[in-house]
């Protein structure tokens, strides 16, 4: 009983074959068949190779929320260098609410204002990167990939010690500032804090003295994370007048940033430069100096690496291997009923008519009866 309810399951299990077996007698095969064949087959190689390179590489993902988090400090990275002697310029924040940040976390170096030739190449470098950047967007998400991996964005040290005298001054460090809308600047005198706001003692500054040509050799928002490359960093600038307004407008965006090799909390921004000559004759008021003026965006945007996962790039390669089979086999039979058509229209080939053998009489003498 059981063998017979066992080849009843086995019969009924091969009906449903949907892949029947053709006896190989029933089998032709041809040189155009194997040619397609051997084409398919590279095809696929290739397809795969490719498919596989894709399952390799990775791809950023941007994503945007609303910044909830306003209760935190904001980190500002600079080191900028001006053309005046470090007793003469002073750097202090001022936030909108009037609120003057301490700059306690500001060095003042005096150094010299030319760059070596080592120092001058990695500027233009630089320079270059950030032209690139500009043109291709693209290229940001190849400095997050590699950000370990990237070179220093830091301007290199000098080689040797410097024989000119150190007429400038190097401003560097980092301050933490409250996340509402503030301006960074840098002018004449040392700043001092009143109750009526905040002030530059510069009567002891000879007006001949100004010169605010300056070079940022950084300026960054938020954790310093190694390989980026900022907007401004790289950027000289240099006036002959004495009395020259600078000024930054920046719009801070707050990122995280999650890759395969660090996770992060920094910012980018965009930065739009303006500067002026300050003639009050002519009308044009103001203060000379450095002045970055920052805002901050309330949408926060969330950078995260991401990478095929392994049962897409299975049902992909299955999708290139069968529709490699599939794609061939039709062109191959299209092709071949076409040619068929032909061979048949113009009786070429197997569809040729064949000549007849010509008949041939041999005429036997009759010889006559005796």
């Amino acid at each position: 009983m059981r063998r017979v309810t066992r080849r009843k399951a086995l019969s009924l299990v091969k009906e449903l074959d949907a892949f029947p077996k053709v006896s190989e007698s029933y089998v032709e095969t041809s040189a155009a068949g194997g040619t397609v064949s051997l084409l398919a087959f590279a095809a696929i190689a290739l397809l795969a190779l490719l498919e596989f390179l894709v399952y390799t590489d990775t791809w950023m993902k941007y994503e945007y929320e609303v910044d909830k988090d306003f209760s935190s400090k904001l980190r500002i990275n600079i080191d900028v260098t001006v053309a005046m002697k470090c007793q003469h310029v002073g750097a202090d924040i001022l936030d909108l609410a009037e609120t003057m940040i301490t700059s306690s976390g500001l060095q003042y170096e005096p150094v010299v204002f030319d760059l070596t030739p080592q120092q001058r190449l990695w500027q233009r470098t630089l320079l270059l990167i950030q032209n690139r950047l500009r043109e291709e967007h693209a290229l940001q998400e190849v400095l997050y990939k590699t950000l370990l991996q990237g070179a220093p964005t830091a301007l290199p040290p000098r080689e040797d010690s410097a024989a000119e005298p150190q007429t400038s001054c190097r401003i560097h460090g980092h301050v933490y500032i409250n996340k509402v809308a503030g301006n960074l600047h840098v002018t004449v005198g040392k700043p001092i804090h009143h109750p009526q706001g905040h002030a530059h003692i510069a009567a002891f500054v000879g007006h001949d003295t100004y010169n605010f040509s300056h070079r940022i050799d950084h300026l960054s928002f938020g954790e310093l994370l190694p390989g980026v490359v900022h907007p401004l960093d790289g950027t000289e600038k240099v006036t002959l007048h004495n009395n020259q307004m600078f000024q930054y407008f920046i719009t801070v965006v707050p990122t995280r940033l999650h890759t395969s090799r660090i996770s992060a909390d920094t910012h980018q921004f965009s930065v739009t430069e303006r500067e002026r000559v300050i003639d009050h004759a002519a009308g044009s008021h103001g203060v000379s100096g450095i002045f970055i003026k920052y805002d901050t965006s309330s949408l926060m945007v969330t950078v995260s690496e991401q990478h095929m996962p392994l049962w897409q790039f299975l049902v992909r390669l299955c999708g290139i291997v069968g529709g490699v089979f599939s794609t061939t086999g039709m062109l191959h039979g299209l092709v071949g009923f076409f040619f068929d058509v032909v061979c048949c229209r113009f009786k070429l080939g197997v569809y040729r008519p064949r000549e007849e053998a010509p008949q041939q009489n041999h005429n036997h003498p009759q010889t006559p009866p005796e």
